[in-house]
């Protein structure tokens, strides 16, 4: 199944800490078939000087949702991810799953596609390098018809 994830951070070094994450991510979660340029953003929901490098990835994976998403997690905390109270802040490495085809899933975790993805400009420009055409499977818009109507990288 094709599966999207998207990378990102704002802490230490995020070139080497994405690189790091695909070493680690590949080939357990199956195979690279495509990688969005690199994207700074702004952080959204929340302030900060430091901006964040975000990067999709395209794959092919035999992995279910739940077992992708544990990978993606245990690849967090190998790299020194440490999830504190809040919901939005500056994190070393984050990697979140966008969608696996077009499977919709409300519960369990993870909820696919990602329930804030329509309103995430960081998240659709790195989609729209790899996937541009991919429809979303309940707004039924494309990731460019998507990105085109996203607002700015705040709530």
């Amino acid at each position: 199944m094709e599966a999207l994830l998207l990378l990102g951070g704002n802490l230490g070094e995020p070139r080497e800490l994405l690189q790091a994450a695909e070493g680690r991510l590949f080939p357990r979660a199956g195979r690279l078939l495509a990688r969005s340029r690199d994207h700074w953003t702004e952080p959204w929901g929340f302030a900060d000087d430091r901006p964040f490098l975000n990067r999709a990835l395209l794959l092919d994976t035999p992995l279910g949702p739940e077992t992708l998403l544990a990978l993606a997690l245990d690849v967090e905390t190998a790299l020194g991810r440490v999830r504190g109270p809040e919901r939005y802040g500056p994190r070393c490495i984050d990697i979140d799953i966008l969608w696996m085809g077009d499977l919709v899933r409300t519960a369990p975790a993870p909820i696919l596609p990602h329930p804030r993805m329509a309103e995430r400009r960081f998240a659709l420009a790195p989609a729209a390098d790899v996937a541009p055409g991919y429809l979303h499977p309940v707004l039924r818009r494309t990731v460019l018809e998507l990105l085109d109507h996203a607002g700015s990288n705040t709530p």
